[in-house]
């Protein structure tokens, strides 16, 4: 599904680059992880193949097309969703009318996306009270789950994630592990998630960890 060939990426010069020759495949129905050292170029990498970031070099393909050429615009919004680290949510708004809003700017064909956006709240503790309260009174933690279900109603067939489970508690964060899990591999997503939590990785199909300017598969398959 999604495919990097020969990627480069450097902020000032090409000696102190990030990386080079980044050679990656991303398929469908499967949860990958990357791990990384802080600053390592993990969230760049992320910015990449989500259209917000150009590499300086080579190039990044979904479904066999250069993302160059579908419009990093249109990319970004029919093809792919994003959880940010710094979730992006409105905050004049309540979490279901971020959620629907991000819906209906996606193209959702659903009858219903009142009340699948609910569900899926619901499947990360977000009841129905919660979601109809505005984001900014919502905990770091719950807007974090917005995030993540803001993301999954989308219907895309690509997730990238930020740490998405980097201010939940341990229960919350296998709950969505879950959700991801369920979706590569019932709903042939295809869902990248950057974390530094092992636990989180350990769930995943496949980690690639970034080490010295270099991704190195690390496991190929979930327990």
């Amino acid at each position: 599904m999604l495919a990097t060939q020969d990627l480069a990426y450097w902020y000032t010069n090409e000696q102190d680059a990030l990386y080079k020759d980044v050679n990656l495949t991303f398929e469908k129905g499967k949860v990958y992880a990357i791990l990384g050292a802080s600053g390592s170029g993990k969230t760049t990498f992320l910015s990449l193949i989500s259209g917000l970031d150009t590499p300086k070099k080579g190039t990044i393909t979904y479904n066999g097309e250069n993302i160059q050429k579908i419009g990093l615009r249109n990319y970004r919004r029919k093809d792919i969703s994003i959880v940010f680290q710094a979730y992006n949510l409105l905050p004049y708004m309540t979490a279901l009318q971020n959620i629907l809003t991000a819906m209906e700017i996606a193209g959702s064909k659903r009858s219903d996306k009142k009340t699948y956006a609910l569900q899926c709240l619901a499947k990360v503790g977000i009841d129905e009270t919660l979601a109809n309260k505005k984001v900014g009174l919502l905990s770091g933690g719950q807007q974090q789950r917005v995030a993540i279900v803001r993301a999954i109603c989308c219907d895309h067939e690509l997730i990238v994630a930020d740490e998405p489970t980097g201010n939940l508690d341990e229960e919350t964060s296998s709950d969505i592990v879950k959700v991801f899990q369920e979706m590569a591999h019932e709903e042939q997503k295809c869902i990248i998630i950057v974390t530094h939590e092992s636990d989180v990785a350990k769930a995943c199909d496949e980690v690639f960890e970034l080490k010295h300017k270099v991704f190195h598969l690390k496991s190929a398959a979930a327990e």
